[in-house]
């Protein structure tokens, strides 16, 4: 490569290949799970199998990043801090219109109590000041329970937590 003699390799140990031979579920096996799931976490669920996203991808999703028109997902921030954009599956469309008429109602909820607005990172709520309260910002899967940001001490609703799906 660098059109220079590496020297013997017989020293260099080569890599070793996993023992562990991955677990994969059925396409029965996953109905099966998906099935006795109800509610958000089931939607959640269903966007890490039929969009493959990965959890917390999935619950960091904003308002913004679903695209009905085009059937995509824009996942922002993704594994290894990047962009990318994933299909959004038919079967998945009338669910998460659903699920954000839930979602828009607590953020009306918030508004009114004064607590509807989302974290901004950097000068970026200076620079727009109506950004933090717009309805695109919000998240898909909202927590159901308000708690205080622990940066700024402001009380908001943010994102569902792993632990919840």
């Amino acid at each position: 490569m660098l059109e220079r003699d590496p020297g013997p390799l017989e020293a260099v140990a080569p890599a070793k290949r996993s023992r562990n031979v991955p677990v994969v579920f059925s396409a029965e096996e996953a109905g099966a799970v998906l099935d006795g799931m109800k509610g958000p976490n089931a939607l959640v669920v269903r966007l890490l199998y039929g969009a493959g996203l990965r959890l917390i991808e999935a619950l960091r999703l904003r308002v913004k990043d679903l695209d009905f028109e085009r059937r995509q997902i824009t996942v922002r921030d993704g594994k290894g801090k990047k962009d990318r954009v994933t299909m959004l599956p038919d079967t998945l469309r009338d669910p998460l219109r659903k699920q954000l008429r839930h979602a828009r109602q607590l953020h009306r909820r918030d508004c009114e109590a004064g607590c509807g607005t989302v974290y901004l990172p950097d000068a970026l709520e200076r620079k727009y000041p109506g950004a933090a309260r717009a309805w695109k910002g919000k998240s898909v899967f909202p927590s159901e329970q308000r708690s205080r940001d622990a940066r700024s001490g402001t009380l908001r609703r943010h994102h569902r937590s792993k632990s919840a799906v």
